[in-house]
């Protein structure tokens, strides 16, 4: 089982050997060190590393957008064994970590103490060593890059879970529920090719497996920590939405679109 330790003192002997060494961030101070200690291997010194070749070998390379940006959910053996933990809604660092040897996370949660949201591990993106934070923040693509992360996470494991589902509806609703929340709290603009996790009143959804378009008037119940039920109207591309009645779609049927990713937003 892998040990994970966040070290407060270790910001200030970083930021210590920044001003010493006249580094230009913290993560320059990480990348010589690391430097130093490939160094030492060669030299002949000892070194106490982790063996992660068994890990590589046996654990299938993630189809994901960015070799080194990683929701934790997902992250089983960091490069060098160090990773910055962020933010995706306000792309603000929120953690340093230390991992000995191969991790996995069942449950993790922090608040991001700049936008004060509550995440967990289907949301805090891991940024490994190899990332040029940097660069991407010079470029002003840093952000737009932690959101692509997560909504590619986030399909994959809707995806994932509702293939390798039997009895678990619970936990898939519980799941679809909970990326909806984070959905519109990042209020962020969804990609017109990826299905959607959330179901908000107002917008209109077409179902990709039946070609039929979902009009959401509004919400007609007020769960706490569940998927409501929503008065929508359906029709087809040759019906006239205005002659069309209204229904109630109760939260199993929307947990079942989203979970199957039928739904596309329409623009």
């Amino acid at each position: 089982m892998a040990t994970i330790r966040i070290r407060e003192w270790t910001k200030k002997q970083i930021e210590r050997i920044r001003e010493t060494e006249s580094h230009s961030s913290n993560d320059s101070v990480i990348k010589s060190l690391l430097k130093d200690r490939e160094l030492a291997k060669f030299a002949g010194e000892r070194v106490e590393t982790t063996d992660r070749a068994s890990v590589t070998e046996t654990a299938p390379p993630l189809d994901k957008p960015f070799d080194d940006l990683t929701v934790i959910d997902e992250l089983s053996a960091p490069d060098n064994g160090v990773v910055f933990l962020w933010c995706p809604n306000c792309a603000t660092e929120i953690a340093h970590l230390t991992v000995e040897g191969q991790m996995s996370v069942s449950a993790f949660e922090m608040e991001c103490r700049h936008c004060l949201t509550n995440l967990d591990h289907h949301a805090i993106v891991a940024i490994e060593i190899g990332y040029p934070i940097e660069q991407k923040l010079t470029e002003d693509d840093l952000e737009a890059d932690l959101r692509a992360c997560v909504i590619d996470y986030w399909d994959r494991i809707l995806r994932q879970q509702t293939e390798s589902a039997t009895d678990e509806a619970a936990g898939i609703e519980r799941l679809v529920w909970q990326l909806g929340e984070y959905a519109r709290e990042f209020a962020w603009e969804w990609p017109e090719d990826v299905p959607v996790v959330g179901f908000e009143g107002g917008n209109t959804y077409r179902n990709s497996t039946t070609d039929e378009w979902i009009e959401v008037i509004e919400q007609v119940t007020e769960n706490r920590n569940s998927l409501d039920s929503f008065e929508v109207k359906r029709y087809t591309a040759d019906s006239d939405p205005s002659d069309v009645d209204t229904e109630i779609m109760d939260s199993s049927t929307i947990v079942d679109l989203i979970a199957t990713r039928s739904l596309l937003l329409e623009s």
